[in-house]
């Protein structure tokens, strides 16, 4: 691949793009900028040549060489223009053509990575400026440290009471919530608080339902006239634990699908048009200025989630063995306290091995499905205060009684 004329082709390219947007950007006259787009064009061309010929040590001289020219261009313009954007660009330039001559994709790739970041100056710019506020950087420094400096650190087994803890599984549910919270907050910045909540807790919502109910009622305990359009998000949210349970059930067992249909299409209508009314409701409000621009997502409603959920598996595990194997019904139960979707397709794998008949499967998924609205509850009262609690639990209330008068049927 390495004596591939379209390699050097790929790396000519990759110059000129980034030489196009230099070009445009340099100025004109005395004052104009030190690198245009043919000297990114012929630096991209160095690099490749380098690459084939000399392989990495004159990769090395001729990158050396660049630098030595970049840096007395720097010298020249330093006084009117600080910045050194144009210069390690140029650096980058014959690593990329020499990049290019083994592999020319992410070549490619880098190279238009590099030209779309110069361009996109001003925008950067003014975001980081002018949106980006101090306590939103910290709060994506507090995510980033949570997801990749302590979760991995986690122990990934069973501890605690009836083994019944995992932290490793406890650690991830914490990020799903701040990154839930902080998708809420992108999106109302980005749409409003009138319909930001409401598109961000419907995507939400097929992560985890729970969690997306627990920062939506964060979000309502903070910013009071945000209560409808939170309200809005956490029951969409909910839409999609009826759409998910449609998929799985259809992954595991048709016939189990076909028994459910009517009640996941009678709770999921409920709470899709509830929804959709709280939304109306927020859109109706009076103009609430702009979007906040305050904390990102909330530590301490994370960490309540978290410590809820450790406190039912520890029930769960200790309230289980108590009953034995008591029935399908209890355990779907006990398990959609947890995790709804989990609960379902263990009754629906027992249909798949003919151990139980598709129309017995109603009742066992229905209570893992109510046994998860309770959580849904539970949830919306620990977080979000008694208005938004009482709004949350029509609305989940109403879904599941139509789940249930949908099998009557």
């Amino acid at each position: 691949m390495g004596n591939d004329p379209l390699n050097l082709l790929v790396a000519l390219a990759i110059g000129l793009l980034i030489g196009l947007e230099r070009e445009r950007s340099k100025g004109a006259g005395p004052r104009r900028g030190p690198a245009g787009i043919r000297t990114f064009a012929i630096a991209a061309l160095a690099g490749a040549a380098a690459g084939q010929l000399g392989g990495p040590l004159l990769v090395a001289a001729v990158v050396a060489a660049v630098a030595v020219l970049a840096a007395l261009a720097y010298r020249r313009s330093a006084v009117r223009d600080p910045g050194l954007t144009t210069e390690v660009a140029l650096l980058l330039t014959p690593l990329l053509g020499a990049l290019a001559m083994s592999d020319r994709l992410l070549a490619a790739m880098l190279g238009v990575v590099t030209a779309a970041l110069l361009a996109a100056k001003p925008a950067l710019h003014r975001f980081v400026r002018t949106r980006l506020t101090d306590a939103e950087v910290g709060d994506g420094l507090v995510l980033a440290i949570v997801a990749i400096v302590v979760w991995p650190l986690l122990p990934d087994r069973a501890m605690g009471p009836a083994g019944a803890i995992n932290p490793h599984m406890l650690g991830l549910v914490a990020i799903l919530v701040l990154a839930i919270g902080a998708a809420g907050h992108v999106a109302v910045r980005a749409l409003g608080p009138r319909f930001g909540l409401a598109v961000s807790g419907l995507a939400s919502g097929f992560v985890s339902s729970v969690a997306t109910i627990g920062a939506m009622g964060a979000r309502a305990r903070a910013e009071p006239p945000t209560r409808n359009a939170a309200v809005a998000g956490a029951a969409l949210s909910s839409v999609a634990t009826f759409v998910q349970m449609g998929i799985v059930l259809a992954a595991v067992s048709m016939p189990t699908l076909r028994a459910l249909t009517p009640s996941l299409v009678a709770g999921g209508g409920v709470i899709t048009a509830y929804g959709a009314f709280f939304a109306w409701r927020a859109s109706q409000s009076a103009p609430a200025a702009e979007a906040s621009a305050g904390r990102a997502f909330s530590l301490v409603a994370a960490l309540v989630l978290v410590a809820a959920m450790a406190g039912i598996l520890v029930l769960t595990a200790v309230v289980q063995p108590l009953f034995g194997q008591a029935g399908v019904t209890l355990g779907a139960a006990l398990g959609g306290i947890v995790d709804t979707h989990a609960a379902a397709m263990g009754v629906a794998s027992l249909v798949a091995a003919d151990r139980l008949a598709p129309a017995a499967a109603l009742v066992p998924v229905l209570a893992a499905m109510t046994a998860n609205a309770a959580m849904k509850i539970s949830m919306a009262i620990g977080t979000g205060g008694r208005d938004y609690a009482l709004r949350i639990g029509a609305g989940v209330t109403l879904s599941m009684l139509a789940a249930w008068a949908a099998m009557l049927v």
